[in-house]
């Protein structure tokens, strides 16, 4: 990553604490983990700046999972204008992927394969089998 750029982030953003780690992520309520250098690292910096800045800190259902997801996209999205960061929307959709494919394993009866539905308390039920977590 840029050093520059980097700088600039801690700079702009000094509420937040930033810290190397072994994946990019963010752990509410402050603090951001920079990875090690990958080719897109300056888009996963922001997309997880946008956590923070979005004030994202737990889920209850898997749905809220990959809307807070989708939201820490769309602030990295406004804020890589800011910083005049081209904008991968491929890495956006391939990385939602990952959550996507997550989801629909995660929604598996794992008795009859059926996709379950999930309610408010976090439980997935078939409406084929009993309930299942």
């Amino acid at each position: 990553m840029d050093a520059t750029f980097l700088a600039k982030i801690k700079s702009d953003y000094p509420e937040f604490k930033f810290r190397e780690g072994k994946r990019f992520s963010f752990c509410p309520p402050r603090t951001i983990v920079i990875g090690p250098e990958e080719e897109k690292d300056e888009m996963l910096l922001l997309h997880e700046l946008g956590h923070a800045l979005s004030n994202h800190k737990t889920f209850q259902t898997s749905v809220e999972r990959l809307k807070m997801e989708r939201e820490a996209w769309e602030k990295a999205r406004e804020i890589s204008q800011k910083y005049n960061i081209e904008f991968d929307d491929s890495l956006v959709e391939t990385e939602l992927d990952t959550y996507r494919d997550w989801l629909d394993k995660k929604t598996r009866c794992p008795k009859c394969r059926l996709t379950c539905y999930q309610t408010p308390d976090g439980t997935y039920h078939c409406p084929r089998c009993e309930n299942f977590s």
